[in-house]
């Protein structure tokens, strides 16, 4: 706002952030799967207790 805009990021940290946000996305996926299957996994194993 008063010093100007920020400079900006050099292709290496560009890289990185993509990076970074692209392995974000896949762990919330991943995650959010395995929430998804965990009451049948839970069903499973008392049903075989």
């Amino acid at each position: 706002m008063f010093g100007g805009p920020p400079p900006q990021p050099s292709p290496a940290e560009l890289k990185a952030q993509e990076e970074e946000a692209t392995l974000t996305v896949q762990r919330v996926i991943t995650f959010s799967i395995l929430l998804y299957l965990s009451p049948f996994a839970v069903k499973s194993i008392q049903n075989l207790i």
